[in-house]
């Protein structure tokens, strides 16, 4: 087979098909996206699987647990916050275990490149009692997409794969193999997959009596490599995943060579570790992410006899990514020649929303209608509008995870604040706005939800929207909203003063009230065109 030159989260997919895929699921976010759709490019070409998006990811993620009940190969994908909506069937699934092979990708984002945290995906592996794999490069996310399906089904559990967003969205070499077969069909035992109680603590028992197993086979990994030089015991460097290329490029030309145990397989491989420490007088740890590993080595009261540093010490910057450079600075080696952003002379270019974006004119008629309330908030939530909070509009006040809008709204309205205004696009109000609205619509909280429809997931690329048109009327008048008080309005610059006018009349309603407004994303319009 051809060598492919291919994104981090594209090689993911290609291993994962060439590993005899029945299903992959997953919901838009960076740095997870470009997953999904190369398993549905991949799957137009093929037909022989199904790749599809899912109208959040605790549903994505329970897709693909009945995929693997069912004895098939399924992978479920999205970003480190993601998971946290798929906490619940991730923890339990762990218990369940894994009949056909289940793969779970998180990618994670350290920087917060376009993020709310940098939330390490590897402390949910730990406390699933999962293992998990941490690709290094291109070729590794391929391999170990492919034997992360073999392990599964091997140990009987879902295995995590942890990528971050620069190996991601980074592009390198990968040599592909010959492609497997799929599963037959194959259903899982009841007794195994019903969590009644006394199954529950049965599971829970084996969960915990194969960790000694799991630890063994990382220890045996290939992927987990110790190189010990007997030479120079001064250092020894344990680089995790994609520190390891950053280790290497600054060792590259050194005038020292420290030992190092290059770490992609967890749980931690204990008689590793130990060889490196027992070796060396000092531990540099570098990681991508939390101090995982180097708060595990250290402990309370550290080693006797032996220096530990990192991120915890300081040696390294205890937020933002691991670089190249700031390895290269914990090295004690010195800078390369650089140019700094000061020498460059540009200007500084804040996000904003597209030159003809519907959002802007929504944001423009509820500032208009807002003018004449002395302390009005609106609760915002992830997407484009979001940008909203810088200006020209400066008009959201809050924005923290996905449908917390709705709920924020409701919480402030019964605190107090009115006039009390959610703004929530269609893809997440579908993914999770709409048990928020629920509870409003029950207790008929004098709040208004800004439902803003433009008929596509806009801030992650364009994937199809499970909550859009007349559906989306449906689903509001569904939950409860009162029907007198679903208002849709167009928002275009010609009919600022009209939608004004109907933003203020629903705001000086004494109950809940929802507006929706529709119009198409200036972008997909254009790819339409």
């Amino acid at each position: 087979m051809d060598r492919e030159i291919l994104l981090a989260d594209e090689a993911i997919a290609l291993g994962a098909v060439h590993a005899g895929l029945s299903s992959g699921y997953s919901y838009p976010g960076t740095p997870a996206s470009e997953i999904m759709e190369y398993l549905i490019k991949l799957a137009e070409r093929d037909k022989g699987f199904r790749a599809a998006w899912c109208v959040n990811e605790k549903v994505a993620y329970e897709e693909a647990l009945g995929t693997s009940f069912a004895g098939k190969r399924a992978l479920v994908s999205f970003k480190h916050v993601g998971l946290n909506v798929a906490a619940d069937p991730f923890i339990n699934s762990a218990l369940t275990g894994a009949n056909g092979g289940l793969v779970v990708v998180s990618a994670d984002d350290p920087g917060m490149h376009s993020s709310q945290d940098e939330q390490d995906s590897r402390y949910y592996a730990q406390f699933a009692l999962i293992p998990c794999l941490e690709p290094s490069d291109h070729q590794e996310a391929y391999d170990m997409a492919r034997e992360a399906f073999d392990l599964s089904e091997k140990i009987g559990l879902p295995v995590m794969i942890r990528i971050v967003t620069r190996l991601a969205h980074s592009r390198g070499p990968v040599q592909p193999r010959p492609a497997r077969g799929q599963n037959e069909l194959r259903h899982g035992a009841w007794t195994d997959w019903t969590l009644l109680p006394g199954n529950a603590r049965r599971r829970f028992n084996l969960l915990t009596d194969l960790q000694p197993g799991l630890v063994r086979n990382a220890e045996r990994s290939p992927w987990n490599r110790l190189e010990l030089n007997p030479q120079d015991r001064s250092l020894g460097v344990i680089a995790a995943g994609i520190a390891f290329n950053y280790l290497q490029e600054n060792l590259a030309g050194a005038s020292f060579q420290p030992s190092w145990l290059k770490l992609c397989v967890y749980p931690l491989p204990e008689a590793l570790i130990r060889k490196l420490v027992e070796h060396v007088e000092t531990i540099l740890v570098l990681e991508d992410g939390y101090p995982l590993i180097e708060r595990s080595i250290k402990g309370i009261f550290g080693i006797p006899g032996k220096k530990v540093v990192g991120k915890l010490s300081g040696r390294l910057p205890a937020t933002g990514e691991l670089t190249p450079e700031n390895v290269r600075k914990a090295l004690g080696l010195a800078p390369l020649p650089a140019r700094t952003p000061a020498d460059l002379k540009l200007s500084g270019r804040p996000p904003q929303l597209c030159q003809g974006c519907p959002h802007a004119d929504t944001l423009n008629a509820l500032k208009k209608a807002l003018e004449s309330y002395p302390k009005p908030n609106v609760f915002s939530d992830i997407g484009c509008y979001t940008l909203g909070a810088l200006p020209p509009y400066s008009a959201i006040q809050t924005c923290v995870c996905m449908g917390a809008s709705v709920s924020m709204a409701k919480g402030g309205a019964e605190a107090g604040i009115h006039p009390a205004v959610a703004v929530i696009g269609d893809s997440t109000f579908g993914h999770s706005g709409m048990t928020g609205l629920l509870d409003a619509a029950l207790a008929d909280t004098p709040m208004t939800v800004f439902i803003l429809d433009n008929a596509i997931v806009a801030m992650t690329g364009g994937q199809p929207s499970c909550a859009t048109g007349a559906g989306l009327l449906k689903i509001v008048e569904g939950l409860g909203a009162p029907k007198d008080h679903i208002r849709v309005i167009t928002p275009l610059p010609k009919n600022l003063e009209t939608n004004a006018r109907i933003i203020k009349e629903e705001l000086d309603h004494p109950g809940l009230s929802v507006i929706i407004a529709v119009r198409d994303c200036i972008q997909e319009t254009r790819k339409k065109k």
